[in-house]
């Protein structure tokens, strides 16, 4: 199943010119057949974490893939701000995640708050900034199962 996906870069240092970890998510999920109905770069502040779910929603999309903001900086508000909304949270997620990172690349590991739920229709994911985790937890988690996750959201 193809499923339709946006694609939000939380961060107060990047824009669309300097957002690799946004162009290696659009870049993945099209080669997988998926749909991506849009994309943005948005500050790491919660009303702006929402606004680009609100923008996702209305795009259609029935996953959004968060990138930033979910580490333990003083202003990674991603995780704080998703899980207020999460539906259902899918804690095994984040916890296959750090595992898969941690062989990667150690203990810098368990400071990944990365987490998924389910929001009015949609899977959410929230993954960190880097691209080699954006990478990881893309081909490695998401994409083996979004087509089912997506089915299993209309159950």
């Amino acid at each position: 199943m193809h499923v339709s996906a946006f694609v939000v870069t939380c961060s107060d240092s990047r824009d669309a010119a300097h957002d690799g970890s946004g162009k290696d998510l659009r870049e993945g999920l099209s080669a997988a057949g998926h749909t991506v109905a849009g994309h943005t770069v948005v500050k790491d502040d919660p009303e702006a974490i929402r606004g680009a779910l609100a923008q996702a929603q209305a795009a259609g999309a029935r996953a959004v893939l968060f990138t930033g903001g979910t580490g333990i900086g003083r202003r990674d508000c991603t995780v704080e701000t998703l899980r207020a909304l999460f539906e259902k949270e899918l804690p095994g997620f984040g916890e296959l995640f750090r595992m898969l990172s941690y062989q990667q690349i150690g203990s810098p590991a368990m400071m990944s708050r990365a987490t998924a739920g389910t929001y009015q229709g949609m899977i959410l994911f929230a993954l960190p900034g880097s691209p080699q985790a954006v990478r990881l937890a893309l081909e490695a988690l998401i994409l083996p199962e979004l087509g089912h996750a997506v089915r299993e959201l209309t159950r």
